[in-house]
């Protein structure tokens, strides 16, 4: 296991029921790139047929998952457990968001795991003892109930920010286009303006010229952005078809 592998958290399913959640579970991971899941005396055993479809190509958090046959065997290497629960249970321990202990587990010598309950009744008393934390989220007190992938994509997610992932979107950013090419789209559109007479009065010529400036500035336009809009003030400038 590479070092970056071994700084992240390890998600610890203790006693899980479904075979479709724990799919779903290694889903959300993998999605913000947590890669090793253990497993504490899942009800139906493992491996589970209804993991896979569920897990929607996370197929390797599947292949990779070890099977435990208690909490403390299963976190025995880690040197910081999170316990993940909306009670205290009578245990006095930090209580951290999914933020501060991603900050911590990054900050962190050892390994970290964070410990997540059975999907009907939570953690057991015994599990939250093996913590050194509790990890909770503010929730509406009249219906605190998350589902277990939600649970985990909930501090996967807050992990994720100290992996520095691209955000898919942003790969398909082009960067802004050069000045030239903004100056060629504001003097195109002067040059079409100057004669239906936009900038007059003269008094007030230099003001509205320096507004519109500031108006095509402002969205920050692409070359393919600004190659549209030539074009369409070149279609307006002809126009129409006889």
């Amino acid at each position: 296991m590479s070092a970056a592998d071994q700084r992240k958290p390890i998600v610890v399913l203790v006693r899980p029921q479904l075979g479709e959640n724990i799919g779903k579970t290694a889903r959300a991971m993998l999605n913000f790139g947590l890669t090793e899941m253990r497993l504490v005396e899942p009800r139906d055993g493992w491996p589970n047929p209804s993991a896979g479809p569920a897990a929607a190509g996370a197929d390797i958090i599947l292949d990779r998952a070890q099977v435990y046959a208690s909490t403390a065997e299963a976190v025995a290497d880690c040197a910081h457990v999170y316990a993940t629960t909306v009670r205290k249970r009578g245990v006095t321990k930090p209580v951290v968001t999914p933020e501060e202990a991603s900050r911590e587990i990054a900050g962190a010598q050892g390994r970290s795991a964070i410990l997540f309950g059975p999907e009907r009744s939570g953690l057991e008393t015994e599990d939250v003892a093996l913590a050194r934390a509790i990890l909770t989220v503010p929730i509406n007190p009249e219906f605190g109930s998350l589902n277990l992938a939600q649970a985990v994509i909930l501090c996967a997610y807050e992990w994720s920010k100290h992996e520095h992932l691209v955000q898919p979107t942003q790969e398909e950013l082009l960067p802004p286009a050069p000045q030239e090419d903004l100056d060629g789209l504001i003097g195109h559109l002067e040059g079409m303006l100057e004669p239906k007479g936009y900038f007059l009065p003269e008094s007030r010529a230099e003001a509205t010229r320096r507004t519109l400036r500031g108006v095509l500035t402002k969205p920050s336009w692409n070359h393919l952005e600004i190659r549209t809009l030539r074009g369409v003030l070149s279609s307006l400038g002809r126009g129409p078809k006889t």
